[in-house]
């Protein structure tokens, strides 16, 4: 047989990992509150090439809003990632009236804390 066959990792798998990340990712940074995931892993309808969205609560940031992913390493995942990172107080305000507001706290699967 010399057709390819892709195999991605599914959706328990990938949690499973993100969950061991963040215990991992909490044990070193005590301003990580919450871990959790959106997007095509959250919704279950991933598939080959899919990415894990991923987002993240922390007490309080220094960076803004689009530069904090940078001090967080999610190359351990068995997936690629984008991630999110909010304060609390942006987690708690966040606007409902806004798209992106809605879709995140209706689709986030949190992992952490268990």
């Amino acid at each position: 047989m010399s057709s390819s066959v892709l195999r991605w990792p599914d959706a328990p798998t990938v949690a499973a990992a993100l969950r061991r990340w963040a215990e991992r990712a909490a044990a070193e940074r005590p301003e990580l509150r919450r871990v959790g995931y959106a997007g095509s892993y959250a919704r279950g309808d991933w598939g080959v090439g899919s990415d894990l969205d991923v987002v993240l609560v922390v007490e309080d940031a220094r960076l803004p809003f689009w530069r904090r992913p940078v001090e967080w390493d999610l190359t351990g995942l068995p997936v690629p990632a984008d991630v999110l990172v909010y304060t609390e107080a942006e987690w708690r305000a966040l606007d409902p009236a806004r798209l992106i507001a809605r879709v995140l706290a209706r689709e986030v699967t949190w992992v952490w804390p268990p």
